[in-house]
């Protein structure tokens, strides 16, 4: 796969990763959703209507990249997210790496290994 392509793949799973963390946080920050005060407040919540831009940008980053990469080939390095959810939630945010979330991510990053060697 060409780096340019590899790049882009990278940069829609950073960006999925930004969302995901920003989801959080409005997460957080907002009433429980089973109430119309919280849903309310949740779409007016500027850190959730980020997390949804940047996945706008990413999904046409994303479709870009499926313009020249193969999905079968593509969409298995989108477990990366799996990856760089968890680190950068502990990083950021203080949550918890347990040895086996650890364990399940090296096997994780194994597999991409595994799918992404041409030889």
């Amino acid at each position: 796969m060409p780096f340019r392509d590899v790049l882009y793949i990278g940069s829609v799973v950073a960006i999925l990763a930004a969302g995901q963390l920003l989801f959080r946080k409005a997460a957080l920050s907002t009433p429980p959703l089973s109430t119309v005060d919280g849903l309310l407040r949740l779409i007016r919540n500027p850190v959730f209507l980020f997390a949804l831009l940047l996945y706008g940008a990413a999904t046409l980053l994303w479709v870009s990249v499926l313009q020249r990469v193969p999905l079968s080939r593509a969409y298995p390095f989108m477990a990366l997210g799996f990856v760089v959810v968890p680190a950068a939630a502990m990083l950021s945010g203080g949550e918890p790496l347990s040895s086996r979330l650890v364990s399940g991510l090296a096997l994780v990053i194994a597999g991409l290994l595994v799918i992404g060697w041409e030889p």
